[in-house]
């Protein structure tokens, strides 16, 4: 857990700043609620629908708080065209995308070239400009590098960038506006931004909180890092479908993830795939696979062991909603 003195490259009171810089441009996402989701996890589930949020994801409260950063340190400078450049699998590429373009920056996003068209689609409609790369979290570094070295653009990185973690982690706030009391959070993770700025935030606000990370078997190395002690990269790109959740923790994000969560849940495809099938259908919420992953995480038997007593309010972070209605989970099984 977090220890006094230790130093991470977010403070509470960047947190606290992004919430001033990001609240113009972001939604207020609401909390709903499922009697029938509670039923089958014993627990109160408060549903954080950030899959409402503009752009479709979360991602969008870091990318604003990246590039008001990026515009106010350029206030004082010579007159020149501000760009920003990102590599990402679409969610954070649309975020990047729309919050340049509110904000008068050009934005140029690395996509791997096997990312879903939907997704292709909706960053160009943001006035995304896409450069193209191999599906490899290698060929995304390299191809952003040169983009910046190219045309001289600001990196903002996916889930490592500060501004971006602070930017995520101001959800919190707003969680404890709409639910009373937060005995628990459980947080998607693939490079972990989003779990680093709520980590850091909920450790603050209600240090009482469990923090439980949540994450596909076959993307398994917050679980395997946090077993080992030391940060442990995946092998090999993993094959998921979640799509959000197939990078790496970094080296900035597994400092607080090691020191403030309380542990992580791995969840199988299959199980993925029930849960955002159950959400769409008892819920009527459009989620993606990446989102899932946290309400698969509050069914399996190893949360349901937990005391109850000590995890009866439970808030699930419904982290996205980009899906390809063409190619649905349970779909493709046909």
């Amino acid at each position: 857990m977090a220890s006094a003195g230790k130093s991470y490259c977010i403070s509470f009171q960047n947190i606290q700043a992004a919430l001033s810089t990001v609240r113009p441009f972001v939604k207020k996402t609401p909390v709903m609620t499922c009697s029938h989701l509670n039923r089958l996890a014993n627990r109160n589930l408060f549903f954080k629908c950030e899959n409402l949020q503009k752009t479709g994801s979360f991602k969008f409260r870091g990318a604003c708080n990246a590039v008001s950063k990026v515009v106010a340190s350029n206030q004082d400078g010579p007159d020149r065209e501000l760009s920003v450049v990102t590599h990402s699998s679409g969610n954070h590429a649309q975020a990047v995308s729309l919050a340049a373009q509110v904000q008068g920056v050009t934005a140029h996003i690395v996509m791997p070239s096997n990312s879903p068209a939907v997704k292709k689609e909706a960053v160009r409609s943001y006035g995304g400009l896409i450069v193209e790369c191999e599906p490899t979290e290698q060929s995304r570094v390299d191809t952003a590098d040169q983009v910046a070295e190219k045309t001289g653009a600001t990196m903002v990185h996916p889930n490592q960038s500060p501004e971006v973690m602070a930017g995520q982690g101001t959800m919190v706030f707003e969680i404890l506006e709409q639910v009373e009391r937060v005995d628990a959070i459980v947080v998607p993770v693939g490079g972990g931004g989003m779990l680093s700025g709520i980590s850091v935030a909920a450790k603050e606000l209600c240090p009482h909180a469990k923090i439980y990370a949540a994450e596909p078997k076959n993307a398994d190395d917050c679980a395997v890092s946090m077993a080992r002690g030391e940060r442990t990269p995946l092998p090999a790109p993993p094959v998921t479908m979640c799509d959000a959740l197939k990078t790496s923790i970094g080296p900035r994000t597994w400092p607080i993830i090691r020191d403030h969560v309380d542990d992580v849940i791995t969840v199988t495809e299959e199980e993925i795939k029930a849960a955002m099938r159950l959400v769409w259908e008892r819920m009527k919420l459009v989620i993606e696979p990446s989102s899932a992953v946290g309400v698969a995480a509050v069914m399996t038997d190893k949360f349901q062991k937990l005391p109850a007593n000590a995890h009866q309010n439970v808030v699930v972070i419904l982290c996205g909603g980009n899906v390809d209605l063409e190619h649905l989970p349970w779909m493709s099984q046909n």
